[in-house]
């Protein structure tokens, strides 16, 4: 039930509002004075006010921006009997949700208390859905390089700047502006992204600028452009290295300049966003090779960050495969299935070319999949198992030498690659490799890796 104050210095339509709304369960107080009513606004929280245009002590309209002040949330509805198209549209200006006009009747009372009801709904299911993506965005991983790109983050999501993400496919760029959007200032107002690689060019301006009705063929209705839709938020280019050149062109222009027309139209449209961009590729050296030009990138890139790929924080990998696996299990409604330290081991000598995409995505058909408590390495995919040394994926033989050397080799470079996950930890060293301590200490000293 709403919460409602009606200010008017009419005694029947006092009464009349306070009477019928009363009796479908509303709370709703009357005054009859701009002065009390500033009293009431800021002692109490109303869901909607009824608003006289002319009272005793003053104009109607000039009370909205006191009440949006105090209570920015409420809704404001206008009633006059002197009603006027000018007065109207100022009062929609101002803020005011409608405008009624005296007298009033029971149906246009019910009428915009059934359009208010809707709109409060709307708004709290945007509220939840807003919650429940900002809940997911939290970057997972405790490693030196995500620890520092989140330092980063918190520092940059501060100011307004524009940002350049740089990682492989499937590390987590989207998260990480997604994440910058959330703690900055903007974070009220749209994440607007946008995928560069697949729009096609005679369709960029439709996509960023939007079209008048009938600026084309088959423009058969107005539609807004990514560019007006992120009006005081955030506007993500993702893959932007994979935009042409012509389509480079075009964006630079309107990023210099803050302003463009929707197809069809003259009128200028101005807006202030902050432009987060993302790519795969080296952008030095797509300039370097003329397919993306240095003034855009030189835009773009004020603040470039870097997205480790998953196989450099190998600390992360049995965190973040847990944390998904309760994720899954809890929207498939099972029981987390338990990985045990051969999985584990297996994991930590993956390369991950598809980086944390893949483990996501693996540890979702594990979850639907998997049939009993615990996951074994039969349950893995063939692919993470024999891959060839990076040598052979170079075509580089390999050199034939004894077995015990080149076992000796492997051994070393296991347990230095393991002294790095685990961050020099010996016991869990130990633990994953599954030798004993006495034996990691004379191997370590044995193959020289004490620093």
């Amino acid at each position: 039930m709403l919460n409602i104050l009606v200010v008017d210095d009419e005694k029947n339509i006092q009464s009349l509002i306070k009477d019928i709304l009363s009796d479908e369960g509303h709370s709703v107080s009357v005054t009859g004075s701009l002065t009390s009513a500033k009293d009431l606004i800021k002692k109490e929280v109303f869901d909607l006010i009824f608003l006289d245009v002319w009272l005793p002590d003053g104009d109607g309209i000039s009370l909205i921006s006191i009440i949006k002040e105090h209570q920015p949330n409420s809704f404001i509805v206008m009633i006059s009997g002197h009603a006027n198209i000018p007065i109207a549209v100022q009062a929609i200006k101002e803020g005011a949700f409608d405008f009624l006009e005296k007298p009033l009747s029971t149906d246009t009372i019910f009428a915009v208390i059934e359009k208010i009801e809707k709109e409060i709904k709307l708004r709290q299911s945007l509220q939840y859905y807003k919650e429940k993506e900002e809940s997911q965005i939290e970057i997972i991983g405790n490693s030196e390089k995500i620890v520092q790109l989140k330092k980063q983050i918190e520092k940059v999501a501060k100011t307004n700047a524009w940002v350049m993400i740089l990682g492989e496919n499937g590390t987590g760029k989207e998260l990480v502006a997604k994440s910058i959007h959330y703690q900055s200032s903007r974070k009220d107002y749209p994440f607007v992204d946008i995928n560069c690689a697949a729009i096609p060019d005679e369709l960029f301006e439709a996509e960023f600028f939007g079209y008048e009705k009938g600026a084309f063929t088959n423009a058969f209705t107005r539609k807004i452009g990514k560019l007006e839709l992120a009006d005081k938020g955030t506007l993500f280019l993702d893959e932007v290295a994979d935009m042409s050149l012509p389509a480079q062109a075009k964006l630079l222009r309107v990023l210099e300049e803050k302003e463009f027309s929707r197809l069809g139209s003259n009128t200028k449209i101005k807006v202030d966003l902050r432009v987060i961009s993302a790519t795969n590729k080296d952008i030095q050296k797509e300039v370097e090779k003329g397919t993306f030009r240095q003034d855009l990138a030189f835009r773009l890139s004020v603040i470039p960050l870097t997205v480790p790929p998953l196989r450099e924080r190998g600390e992360d990998i049995i965190l973040l495969a847990d944390y998904f696996i309760k994720k899954f299990s809890i929207e498939n409604k099972v029981e987390p299935p338990i990985l045990t330290d051969e999985v584990k081991r297996t994991f930590l000598n993956y390369s991950w070319p598809g980086n944390v995409r893949e483990l996501k995505n693996l540890m979702e058909r594990i979850v639907i999949f998997n049939n009993g408590d615990y996951v074994y390495n039969k349950d893995l995919p063939p692919n993470m198992f024999g891959k060839t040394t990076a040598n052979e994926e170079k075509g580089i033989p390999i050199t034939i030498r004894p077995l015990k050397d080149a076992k000796e080799e492997l051994e070393r470079e296991m347990i230095k690659k393991a002294l790095e996950v685990y961050n020099k930890n010996l016991k869990e060293v130990a633990k994953a490799l599954d030798i004993d301590l006495s034996s990691l200490y004379r191997k370590i000293k044995q193959y020289q890796l004490e620093d």
